[in-house]
């Protein structure tokens, strides 16, 4: 199981063009002479991708005494991507047709690398001092089993969902109970999951959007200390563990926020989440494109968190959804497809997370899924599968040299690389292929 690239080898790795430590202005503004088209968008992310998401790889055959194995076959296998691809999986032992359950689970397991887990307080503590970590534990369980990594979402949030019933309103007791709350679900499930949204959505807290305990103690604070305190208190628990602020808006408050969250003169975070519910149509790539650019200005990977493009109509606003249909689902292939592309062919982007992976169940019950509510794929679940497991996927057999050698350029990731030798000898080892690294392997028959 890959945990992905951390901030510091990603920084060390060249992948984003400016340090968080440079001055960001408060919009970093895109005007650019000549904005690409989607058009030329798309044209140019077969090359990005290649230049961005391949490394080249040397393999070295020998026998036993060490000597070169010239004109043998290697065969190299991907086992697992360097990005993370993934959907939350709230739906997990959730379904009363085990039929169903299995169905959801074996398609989710052959598409995705990396899933996000629901720590929604209101739910996940119904009752004070009763986190519901039995659930989570059986979760973890099956993901591991799967080669799935896994992200905690979210550990702050002021909507209803993140703010109990049972929270006080005196200032300093919420405070230490969020404080509590972060130290011990981090810290409980560190080397478990190692990704977590620490704090959602807290650009909106000076409108009082959300009329809650945990809102108003925000507001009261002000987004920057709301977030920057539970931001030091996870990275307390675990300091391997990769962060995340997390929100539905792109434009300068966020873009704000998130320069103003420095200790030190260092980010407090390890990556920026960007949620694209879509739910009024597709973005179009130029849009795309430019959040991506101004983002990746602030040095660390951007992680798109919840990806949402659907299949049907809007029958009654503000959420009321009709079916999934033919036509409407073969444009959502269509558009997810090109979403995928673009984010693939950005360097910046480290993790794509789709939001929800079945209709069944789908947030505002809406034809959101990769697959349908009886867990049939739809044309969407065929095209991503086509683009995680095939194009964009290695697997390949060489001929050595006569200096017993072989190189390729591959997709990062694990990857599995075998000689066979003349006497139907073979000799297997693993190679971890990633940005900025010497990979080579050496097998000896």
């Amino acid at each position: 199981m890959l945990d992905g690239v951390n901030r510091r080898a990603f920084l060390r790795a060249g992948a984003v063009t400016s340090a968080i430590l440079c001055s960001v202005p408060a919009w970093c503004g895109e005007a650019e002479d000549h904005p690409p088209t989607d058009p030329e968008l798309l044209s140019e992310a077969k090359s990005s991708i290649e230049r961005h998401r391949k490394s080249e790889v040397t393999v070295l055959a020998q026998n036993a005494r060490g000597e070169p194995l010239s004109h043998v076959d290697v065969k190299i296998d991907q086992v697992t991507h360097e990005t993370l691809f993934g959907c939350n999986l709230f739906s997990f032992a959730r379904c009363t047709d085990p039929e169903r359950e299995n169905a959801y689970r074996d398609r989710f397991a052959a598409l995705f690398n990396y899933c996000t887990l629901g720590f929604y307080w209101a739910a996940y503590e119904s009752r004070r001092g009763k986190p519901d970590y039995d659930y989570t534990d059986r979760v973890l369980e099956w993901t591991k089993k799967q080669g799935i990594t896994c992200k905690g979402h979210p550990l702050v949030w002021d909507h209803p969902a993140g703010s109990p019933d049972w929270l006080p309103e005196e200032p300093g007791q919420l405070a230490s109970l969020v404080t509590g709350r972060v130290t011990d679900i981090v810290g409980r499930y560190r080397g478990r999951i190692n990704f977590w949204d620490v704090v959602n959505e807290a650009t909106h807290l000076p409108q009082r959007v959300n009329r809650t305990k945990m809102g108003a103690w925000g507001a009261a604070l002000g987004p920057v200390s709301y977030t920057a305190e539970p931001l030091r208190v996870a990275r307390a628990a675990n300091p391997d563990a990769t962060l995340l602020v997390n929100d539905y808006r792109t434009d300068p408050p966020y873009l704000e926020l998130l320069t103003r969250l420095r200790q030190n003169g260092r980010a407090l975070f390890d990556a920026i989440g960007i949620q694209s519910h879509m739910h009024g149509g597709a973005w179009p790539l130029h849009k795309l494109h430019q959040v991506c650019e101004r983002y990746s200005k602030l040095g660390v990977p951007i992680h798109f968190t919840e990806t949402t493009i659907l299949s049907g109509e809007l029958e009654e606003a503000p959420s009321t959804w009709g079916p999934s249909t033919a036509a409407k689902e073969a444009t959502q292939a269509e558009q997810a497809a090109q979403f995928y592309t673009m984010l693939f062919a950005h360097p910046a982007v480290q993790a794509i997370t789709w939001w929800d992976f079945s209709d069944y169940q789908a947030w505002q019950k809406a034809p959101a899924g990769l697959v349908r509510q009886d867990m049939s794929p739809k044309p969407v679940y065929e095209r991503l599968r086509k683009l995680l497991k095939s194009e964009w996927w290695t697997s390949t057999i060489l001929k050595t040299n006569e200096q017993g050698a072989c190189t390729t350029r591959v997709f990062r990731g694990l990857h599995q690389v075998t000689v066979q030798g003349a006497n139907h000898q073979i000799s297997a080892g693993k190679l971890l292929v990633g940005r900025g690294k010497s990979n080579h392997i050496v097998l000896r028959l």
